[in-house]
């Protein structure tokens, strides 16, 4: 069956919400009026506006049955804004829902991954680390980046905004290594400059154990597990990338493409070929699927949708960490500094207008419709 979208443009506007609070709201009335099983797992500090926090989970179907639809948002904090949207945008589609339990598919919606920085507009969790390469093996000696060694002192100088031998320096390092070096070196992850973009952590994170534990109970009987994580910040304005994400298994990729590349029309793209806009990155979250249903057969992907140029991403990221360095130094920062930095990470990782919604609702339902035809033929 085929998605129902929205039947109007205010129908799509109505799946997004301003604040995280908004949308934690919007997404538990949803999937009550569904009817479907919720767990809060709460978070331990409080939100912006002095909310709780918490990574609220949501299924539809019984603890049973053996194929495994997972929906989830804000792994990367402020990008919850359109995750949710997709998320309410499901909630609110029947056919989607009957689909899933006609076809024996469960779906586990799980809200927030990172509530912390869904709820500051960050995004990274209240660690300051990227979750999404936090899933390492910290036993273990952790991938160097020397990439971003080199540019450290230059992504955050002493004052903000940067100065014009802050600017000219850091366009002479893109000059000489190329934009593509600039953006890899910048976001496969780090772990050696906690204060720093990307940083992976030196341990697991709270929203990574906690979703460690979710995985265990809803995964414990699925035996083809589907994941689509929803993102935003990479590539062509209102564009849903469908970037593959799993292990460099040619046979779990070709069985991707069959479900959601439309013939070529949406391809499903690599960070291992070079196909994808994304850097080749460490740590990512879908590897703990195979720790915690090892038996499960996987298919997942990260849709990823396109706001600003990647320029514009890396500098909001870098007056982001720049603030919060400031703040953690005890130095006073303006008022109206502070709200341009939030309001610059809030318009690379969101565009809050009416074409946006649209084409991030029609990509998201065509894409849970599909993986729910993908699981039907995995038995």
């Amino acid at each position: 069956m085929m998605p129902t979208t929205p039947r109007t443009a205010a129908d799509a506007d109505a799946c997004f919400a301003g604040t995280y609070a908004e949308a934690r709201k919007q997404f538990l009335t949803e999937a009550t009026a569904a009817g479907l099983a919720l767990q809060h797992h709460a978070h331990p500090l409080t939100g912006a506006q002095g909310e709780p926090l918490a990574m609220d989970v949501a299924r539809h179907g019984p603890m049973t049955v053996e194929r495994l639809l997972i929906v989830s948002s804000a792994c990367h904090g402020v990008e919850g804004h359109c995750g949710s949207g997709v998320q309410v945008a499901a909630l609110r589609d029947p056919s989607f829902l009957s689909s899933a339990r006609d076809n024996r598919v469960a779906v586990l919606f799980i809200h927030a991954l990172n509530p912390h920085g869904f709820s500051h507009s960050r995004r990274v969790t209240h660690e300051n680390v990227d979750l999404n390469r936090n899933f390492q093996r910290f036993d273990q000696p952790l991938p160097a980046n020397h990439g971003y060694a080199e540019l450290h002192d230059l992504l955050l100088p002493d004052h903000w905004p940067p100065d014009a031998a802050n600017q000219a320096a850091v366009s002479g390092w893109v000059a000489e290594h190329g934009l593509p070096r600039y953006q890899a070196a910048v976001s496969q992850g780090q772990h050696t400059h906690a204060d720093g973009l990307f940083f992976g952590g030196t341990a697991p994170t709270w929203s990574n154990q906690t979703l460690r534990s979710v995985l265990r109970e809803h995964g414990q009987g699925a035996r083809h597990v589907a994941w689509i994580d929803l993102h935003t910040g990479l590539g062509p304005c209102g564009v849903g990338e469908r970037i593959w994400a799993g292990m460099n298994n040619p046979q779990a990729i070709a069985r991707a493409r069959q479900w959601w590349d439309n013939g070529g029309a949406t391809p499903i793209t690599s960070i291992y070929d070079g196909s994808s806009t994304s850097a080749l990155l460490t740590g990512l979250m879908w590897s703990a699927i195979h720790d915690e249903c090892p038996d499960a057969a996987y298919t997942g992907m990260a849709l990823e949708y396109g706001t600003v140029p990647i320029t514009s991403v890396i500098d909001a990221l870098r007056a982001d960490h720049w603030l919060h360095r400031a703040r953690q130094q005890g130095r006073a920062v303006g008022a109206d500094l502070a709200a341009q930095i939030a309001q610059s990470m809030r318009d690379a990782f969101y565009v809050a207008t009416t074409d946006w919604h649209e084409q991030v609702v029609a990509q998201g339902l065509q894409g849970l419709h599909q993986a729910i035809q993908g699981l039907k033929i995995s038995a």
